[in-house]
């Protein structure tokens, strides 16, 4: 049984639909529907006041307005792979308000909450039976009754001497008017998901379409340009993402092949050719959660700096940046985008592997800034984002530099990403990078999650400051279990492992077990 409200002058009729075969001989209203007929009879307690006749001033407003099939496309459209926005022609019939034209402005602004809102519709439309008045379209999802209005409302209606009465208008609703989810949800098969999301690089939509979407692909690439001012081209991933490179082969779907682009995040400006670097606008937040973390005068080493998502924004902030990218295409960006936000001065730019990167540069920067000579104590931090890759290069920290420790307070810290598809990804994101140092870091590391890449898959961010028995490795295990001349006296008590007490011995075995902490 369905329940089908008919709304009279200020009164609601509760009617009893039952279906029924068409060839039974019962006397009916001209109510069909599809290739049945509904049986209306009186529901307990509830008295019928009649049938609409012809047009009525506070028409019959059927269930069907609850139907989410109201606004959708014509059923014909769905299979289609070529689009023709002819075909999704439609007539609906939705609820106006009568008003003088003079009250429009303010009257809107009070029934905002149940105003028709549909793409390319105007709410407001002349009444084609007189031309001092107007017809303002309001929502048949919202507005079954004179009484869906609220109390606010109907006050604003008698104030102005607006007849709260309704009346319905044919709406032709054309390609124009539907959204892009609705479109789509049209088009392919029923039950199968819609693609309505996509991610913007400037003038390009860059789409992840699955299997069952590949045959509608270059309708849904052409409804992604139409639906989305700015929009020119539509480009699908064919391949999964290079790890050397950290690009990937894309297919254009639909609109101009032209992949060099302009994107703008975080108030800073990217430029770059979109098929031979990579980008990706879901990680704008972490972008700027990094570069919070920084302070004037601190230094960044980015070992995976693709176009300077995190290099340009700390530079800004006056800080010293080292970057690095393996791919040519992404240092050539990297060197053009430190220009074109006007910190080319203070960006070092690299074109290695990462790996060399870490044992060449950043190690002789260590070297100088952690040495015992060194005035300036800034915070360094080195971000490693190569989320399925990253952690194999923190091998790479384990006795990186010779000579003596320096204090705690100025070891690097490291913010490395990486994938987890564990139950708790947080602490397997913790494992991953002790085991590739060889400690744990349970205790000494925290862990951002940074966003949901796929079902059951967690990209993440493990930051821990390198302790200094990972960093010196056997040189500072060395020195803790020499007899001590002054100077290495000094040196202990600077990095606060001395103590008067301890014997050689002794101190050594105390030192060794806080510089493994």
């Amino acid at each position: 049984m369905r329940i089908l409200w008919k709304p009279f002058g200020f009164s609601r009729r509760l009617l009893q639909v039952v279906r029924c075969h068409p060839s039974e001989s019962i006397s009916l209203s001209a109510l069909t529907r599809r290739t049945f007929v509904l049986r209306l009879r009186k529901a307990p307690s509830i008295f019928w006041l009649g049938q609409r006749q012809g047009f009525s001033a506070m028409p019959e407003i059927e269930a069907r307005v609850r139907d989410t099939e109201l606004f959708s496309p014509p059923p014909e459209v769905r299979g289609m792979t070529e689009l023709d926005r002819t075909a999704f022609k439609k007539t609906v019939s939705v609820p106006v308000l009568k008003v003088r034209k003079e009250v429009v402005n303010r009257l809107m602004r009070a029934l905002k909450r149940v105003a028709l809102q549909r793409p390319g519709i105007k709410r407001v439309i002349e009444d084609p039976d007189d031309g001092d008045t107007r017809l303002i379209m309001l929502d048949p999802f919202k507005m079954l009754t004179v009484d869906s209005f609220e109390k606010a409302e109907l006050g604003v209606l008698e104030e102005l001497a607006v007849n709260p009465q309704l009346s319905e208008y044919n709406l032709e609703l054309t390609y124009e008017n539907f959204k892009s989810e609705e479109i789509l949800r049209a088009v392919l098969p029923e039950g199968q998901d819609v693609t309505s999301g996509f991610s913007r690089v400037g003038h390009i939509a860059h789409l992840n379409l699955r299997d069952h979407q590949l045959p509608f692909k270059h309708l849904i690439g052409q409804v992604m340009i139409d639906k989305n001012p700015g929009i020119t081209s539509a480009v699908n991933k064919t391949s999964n993402i290079d790890n050397t490179y950290r690009n990937f082969q894309m297919e254009v779907l639909s609109g101009e092949e032209n992949m060099l682009t302009k994107v703008r995040e975080n108030n800073y400006t990217y430029e770059f050719d979109f098929s031979k670097v990579y980008w990706n606008p879901r990680l704008s937040t972490e972008h700027g959660r990094i570069t919070e973390l920084l302070n004037p005068g601190d230094v960044l080493f980015d070992v995976f700096a693709g176009v300077g998502p995190f290099a340009i924004p700390a530079a800004r902030k006056n800080c010293t940046v080292f970057a690095n990218d393996l791919n040519p295409e992404s240092h050539k960006w990297l060197l053009h985008n430190c220009k074109l936000n006007k910190v080319d001065q203070k960006v070092k730019v690299f074109n290695m592997d990462g790996k060399d990167f870490l044992m060449g540069p950043v190690r002789e920067e260590l070297m100088l800034r952690l040495g015992p000579s060194a005035e300036a104590k800034p915070s360094i931090h080195i971000v490693m984002n190569l989320p399925a890759k990253a952690v194999e290069f923190l091998s790479v920290f384990k006795s990186l530099l010779d000579g003596q420790p320096c204090c705690n307070e100025r070891l690097p810290t490291v913010h490395c990403y990486c994938f987890s598809k564990d139950a708790n990804p947080a602490k397997d994101a913790c494992q991953q990078a002790g085991a590739a140092l060889g400690i744990s870091l349970e205790a000494s590391s925290s862990v951002h999650l940074v966003r949901n890449v796929a079902p059951n898959k967690e990209m993440l961010c493990v930051t821990f400051q390198i302790p200094t028995a990972t960093l010196y490795g056997n040189r500072a295990l060395s020195l803790a279990t020499e007899e001590p001349c002054p100077e290495k006296i000094n040196m202990f008590k600077r990095i606060g492992l001395w103590k008067n007490s301890c014997s050689a011995r002794n101190r050594g075995s105390t030192v060794s077990k806080q510089l493994r902490r």
